[in-house]
């Protein structure tokens, strides 16, 4: 099992697709301040109001200097239509087989209704402009969430 991420850390390097197929790395975004959010599922109601309150504070954000890319197993189909249906003004990659989210220690086993399954742990990563991690968010409750991100890219 690996460690824990916590602030201070390296970010793990990654190169996943964007919803255009389009490769994105950890490397390329050096010099800026990224909002890694990792979120289980496209469309689905947390993750649609997570992702419609980070485009609802992109001006805040973008004036912090900060990048906001999200991460779900979903393909770039469906984060095509997600983006599309919501006017998502970031990036979302497709982390298929979730190596990336392994590396950040966010695939978890969870349960539902009984049933016991493998999946992303809502949870949100601040990097720094060197690419060191500067906080992090596990088991982010969606409400309040944008503002605590805000407050750690102060």
């Amino acid at each position: 099992m690996a460690k824990e991420l916590a602030s201070g850390d390296a970010a793990p390097e990654f190169a996943l697709p964007d919803q255009s197929g389009k490769p994105v790395s950890l490397k390329s975004l050096k010099g800026k301040q990224v909002v890694l959010y990792f979120y289980p599922k496209d469309d689905t109601p947390g993750c649609t109001k997570e992702a419609c309150g980070f485009r609802d504070s992109m001006a805040r954000l973008t004036k912090s200097g900060a990048v906001v890319i999200g991460v779900s197993l979903d393909g770039k189909e469906a984060h095509q239509k997600f983006i599309a249906k919501y006017s998502l003004p970031f990036t979302l990659l497709s982390d298929e087989d979730a190596a990336v989210a392994k590396a950040y220690g966010v695939y978890k086993q969870k349960n539902m209704y009984g049933k016991k399954y493998w999946g992303i742990e809502r949870s949100t990563f601040v990097i720094d402009e060197k690419g060191k991690i500067k906080e992090v968010f596990r088991k982010v409750k969606v409400d309040g969430h944008v503002d605590e991100v805000l407050a750690s890219l102060k």
